[in-house]
This record gives C-alpha cells, sequence and structure tokens, in this order.
C-alpha cells in the first residue's frame, strides 16, 4: 500500500518550517503503543522463548527475531530512550529485562552489527544507569567486532554470506558500528579499537563515495591485494543508485565520527552529505524520502520512514558542530514534523508499532510500505535531541 497524501499529510508539508513539534505528546503517543507492542511481544514468546525482539509486521503478522538478528537491539534501546524522558520505572524494568536478552551477541563474531545489537541497548544502559555489567559487554562486543577487520584490507567485513557474489563486501551501514570500536577504547585505553575504528572510516570515505557524495551500497574488496573489485548494490534499486537508507547511514556514522575524533574530514564528509541529502530533487516537500533517489518509478514507490528518522536525528548532532546548523536543524524539524503528523500508526495499529511507511529491503520484496523497529529507535532518538536531550 503506497502512501497517499492526506490533508495531514500536506499540514505537515507547508507548516513544519514553522511549526513545533510537540515532544511530550508524540512521545506519550509512542509509549500508548508501545505498551501494545510489548503485550504483543511477550504474547509471541510465549510459544517462541528465543525470538526476542519485535522486528515488523509482515504480511498482516507480528515479525518476532532472535537474538542474532541485525535489528534484536532497537526494541530494547528505545524502551531505554522512554525512560529517560519520563523517569518512569516501569521503562527501566522493561529495557533491562529486554536488553538481557541480547547478552550473549557480544561473543558473536559472525556479524558486523553488533554496535547496531549491542551498542544501542547496552550504550544506552550503562549511560542511564551507570551499571558496569554493561560496560564489560560493550568491551567484549567491541573485541568480537575487531575479529572482522582484515588490515591489509582496512575496513570491517560486513558479510559472510553469498561467497560466490563477492569476496570481501563492505556496505555502508557499517559505519554505524564504529561508535561501539570508538566507546570501547574510552572504556579500556586500547588504542586498537579506535584505529580500526578510524581505518574504516577513511577507506569508506575514499572507497564508498561518488564526487555528487552520494554513496555505494556495497564495495567489495581484494584480500590479497586491497583494491575494489566491484562496487555494486543488494538493497538499492540499481548499482549507480542512491538508496536512501543507505544515505542516512553514512551521514549518521560521518557525524558521529567526528564526535569521538573532532577529525576535520569527518565533518567535512558529514556536511557533504547531509547537503547531498537535502538538495535531492526527489525529495517531496514533507521531507521523507523515497525508499531510492533514483528509482524511475517515483512518485508511484514507496517512501522510506526510518531512512527519514535516521537523518533527522543525525542532522540534529550535525548541527552542533558545523556551520550550517540552522539549515540542519530545520530540515530536520520538518521531518520530525511530518514523521510526528503523517506517519504514525493509530493507536492500537501495527501491533504497537509507532512509525509506518518503511521500507527494508524492497528488490527482496521484503519489508515494503511497513512499520520497522529501527524506524521507531531513531524516530524517539530524534525527538529527544530535538527536545536538546542528546545521547552523547
Amino acid at each position: 500500500m503506497k502512501l497517499k497524501i492526506t490533508a495531514a499529510l500536506l499540514l505537515a508539508a507547508l507548516g513544519a518550517q514553522a511549526q513545533k513539534i510537540d515532544v511530550a505528546k508524540s512521545i506519550k503517543s509512542a509509549e500508548l503503543q508501545t505498551d501494545i507492542l510489548v503485550k504483543n511481544v511477550d504474547s509471541a514468546r510465549k510459544t517462541k522463548p528465543n525470538q526476542v525482539s519485535p522486528r515488523t509486521v509482515e504480511k498482516g503478522q507480528l515479525k518476532m527475531v532472535v537474538s542474532r538478528d541485525w535489528t534484536s537491539g532497537f526494541f530494547p534501546a528505545q524502551l531505554w530512550y522512554y525512560y529517560e524522558f519520563s523517569k518512569d520505572k516501569k521503562w527501566l524494568e522493561l529495557a533491562k529485562k529486554y536488553t538481557e536478552d541480547i547478552k550473549k551477541e557480544q561473543f558473536n563474531r559472525a556479524t558486523h552489527d553488533l554496535g547496531f545489537m549491542i551498542f544501542c541497548p547496552f550504550g544506552n544502559g550503562l549511560r542511564l544507569t551507570g551499571d558496569t555489567a554493561y560496560k564489560s559487554v560493550i568491551i567484549q562486543a567491541a573485541k568480537s567486532l575487531s575479529t572482522r577487520f582484515n588490515p591489509s584490507v582496512g575496513v570491517i567485513r560486513s558479510w559472510d554470506h553469498n561467497g560466490d557474489k563477492w569476496q570481501y563486501p563492505v556496505i555502508i551501514d557499517n559505519m554505524m558500528n564504529l561508535e561501539l570500536l570508538f566507546e570501547a577504547t574510552k572504556f579500556t585505553g586500547d588504542s586498537s579499537f579506535y584505529k580500526i575504528a578510524i581505518s574504516h572510516a577513511d577507506n569508506t570515505i575514499k572507497n564508498h563515495y561518488r564526487p555528487d557524495f552520494s554513496s555505494w551500497h556495497v564495495v567489495d574488496y581484494d584480500v590479497k591485494t586491497g583494491g575494489i573489485i566491484k562496487k555494486t548494490t543488494a538493497q538499492g534499486y540499481a548499482n549507480e543508485s542512491s538508496w536512501a537508507r543507505g544515505q542516512a547511514w553514512g551521514l549518521y556514522g560521518y557525524t558521529m565520527s567526528y564526535r569521538y575524533t573532532k577529525k576535520a574530514a569527518y565533518l567535512a564528509q558529514a556536511d557533504a552529505i547531509a547537503n547531498y541529502i537535502l538538495s535531492n530533487k526527489t525529495t517531496p516537500t514533507d521531507g521523507i524520502p523515497y525508499w531510492d533517489y533514483n528509482d524511475p518509478k517515483i512518485p508511484n514507490v514507496s517512501r522510506d520512514a526510518s531512512a527519514a528518522a535516521i537523518t533527522a536525528s543525525a542532522l540534529y548532532e550535525l548541527a552542533k558542530y558545523s556551520k550550517n546548523a540552522k539549515r540542519y536543524k530545520a530540515a530536520a524539524n520538518k521531518i520530525l514534523y511530518s514523521l510526528s503528523t503523517a506517519y504514525t500508526s493509530k493507536i492500537g495499529d501495527n501491533y504497537g508499532f509507532v512509525l509506518e511507511h518503511s521500507t527494508g529491503h524492497l528488490p527482496a520484496n521484503s519489508e515494503i510500505d511497513v512499520p520497522i523497529n529501527y524506524a521507531d529507535y531513531y524516530y524517539i532518538e530524534a525527538l529527544l535531541r530535538y527536545k536538546g536531550k542528546f545521547n552523547f
């Protein structure tokens, strides 16, 4: 089902620049939805206790995932944000409960997504409670992630699957997992984590970005020479197209990397990516992009609210560092207002997910125009950042 241009959507598009976001109202509404989601999750886990987190709605049904799924950490991390905002002990206990379910993934060396899986819930848990047990999990996860770094290539390997397609694939999403490494160096004083993160970020600037500062999705490296075999896509429209969520991952990733390093190159990269995103002519007036900026079927294709939420959250942080702060805040406000007024589920719909109209993997005909847990997580984060509550 494609997003229909409703009166609320038009209001969002026309009024976002001037309207203020009612954060308390938006988070309260999200909490009411999440109360419903928690009940549905607990019900689902009675029959399949190994499925720990809600991911999406698939064919009209709630889809749960096991802890090793790359999205498993977003649900408990979202609960931590509710606790941060409300100080309601209910959210604290729920956040602790669902965070604990993912703890074993600290030893998982088969994924590059440990930043999402571990740092989002455990990092927020540590920040809000000071529980040093969370710090130990983060450090171990960083050690596990570090095993996926190949010095001859200089980047962290993303996927181990489809060996017939690529030799050493690295996806732009991987920039998001560097925060785990930066934090591990802060905790331990061991600079090896930091150096791996820097190497990955530097080589991603060099190899993942086009002259217009759009990003390829996948770069395949030759492990013997360190050279590039090919640049391609897995989740975008075409190899040369700009997959919307990929652009958002890069923006967020380089903004975050600048926070930890204060390297001018990372701030410049984040500014350039932001300009690409905000200058794109295919993005509708409400600020919520189509799933890929270059899909020739635009406007008759699905939006990606998750890309919008990630972008808004990143722009609020980037505004703290950049001379373009006014532009970034205005753009983030427009996106957040649109999400809050025209992309939220009605209370009780979608099993309790907050946002509608995200796109996960359109080429695989998977998760098209549905709620997705990471859209909700970054939406709540963006609301907190709008309010001046920064999780860094």
